[in-house]
């Protein structure tokens, strides 16, 4: 793991691989860590440079600074373009699930010369509602990450997943109640405004979508609302797969990536 100082926060990241193959980014879902890519990594690093973050309060990543009362997809589309400036690129693939996605599509919207690629993953234009958002974000800071944990959790992952890993929604409630409550909160909010139903028409950049048949979060219909606004073909749906493909079929999710990105 490295550190970088950006904007008074510190972000936690890995640039792994030769820097002469083509830079791959990977954006991480809320309430997870840049570890969820951890099972792809080695057949990844056959074709590609990766690079992985841990959102504001996440893993190793620093809080949100008390001095800032929003985060912002642009702020987060800035983090990620400043670890590809240390990696000494200027175009890159980028891979996001859930708000991963969410900051991908900013990506598309704003700053699409940087993107060799966009594959997003379980993500939505807009992702479930504001009142819904806010409501998490206030039991967040009311209750804390642990408490919250409990029910979040088990909504990431297919029924084919835990009966397969019994500890699988343990371990990723500790990682999850880790977490910092106020930046998650301000990521809850931030989801809560997001609409990039008007942004996305326009791009030139091969935009991929893939979601999950069990997805709970971000359901197939979302990903096809999504397709219809973007330049998307119809999203690819792994039968029995929930929010999480890179935890739940990482080898099925690298062989998309190769096959569509080599």
């Amino acid at each position: 793991m490295a550190f970088l100082k950006h904007n008074d926060h510190t972000v936690c990241y890995r640039l792994l691989g030769d820097r002469k193959k083509p830079l791959m980014v990977l954006a991480h879902p809320l309430g997870m860590t840049q570890a969820v890519w951890d099972d792809m990594l080695p057949a990844l690093l056959e074709g590609f440079r990766v690079l992985t973050w841990d959102l504001p309060g996440h893993g190793a990543s620093a809080a949100w600074p008390e001095e800032s009362d929003e985060i912002t997809p642009e702020d987060l589309a800035q983090e990620a373009i400043a670890l590809t400036e240390l990696a000494g690129v200027d175009q890159f693939h980028f891979v996001g699930t859930s708000i991963g996605g969410a900051i991908g599509q900013q990506m598309l919207s704003k700053h699409s010369d940087r993107l060799l690629s966009a594959t997003l993953t379980n993500t939505g234009a807009m992702i479930g509602t504001p009142d819904a958002w806010n409501t998490r974000s206030a039991n967040v800071l009311e209750l804390g990450l642990p408490a919250v944990a409990v029910d979040i959790v088990p909504r990431w992952f297919s029924p084919t997943a835990c009966n397969q890993q019994p500890a699988l929604i343990e371990g990723w409630r500790v990682i999850m109640g880790r977490g910092d409550d106020r930046s998650y909160a301000l990521l809850c909010e931030m989801l809560g405004r997001v609409d990039f139903r008007d942004q996305l028409r326009e791009s030139s950049v091969p935009l991929q979508l893939i979601g999950g048949s069990d997805d709970l979060a971000t359901p197939p219909d979302t990903l096809r609302a999504l397709a219809e606004v973007s330049s998307a073909a119809e999203p690819i749906i792994l039968d029995q797969i929930g929010h999480v493909p890179s935890v739940e079929c990482p080898d099925i999710l690298t062989e998309i990536l190769f096959r569509t990105l080599s």
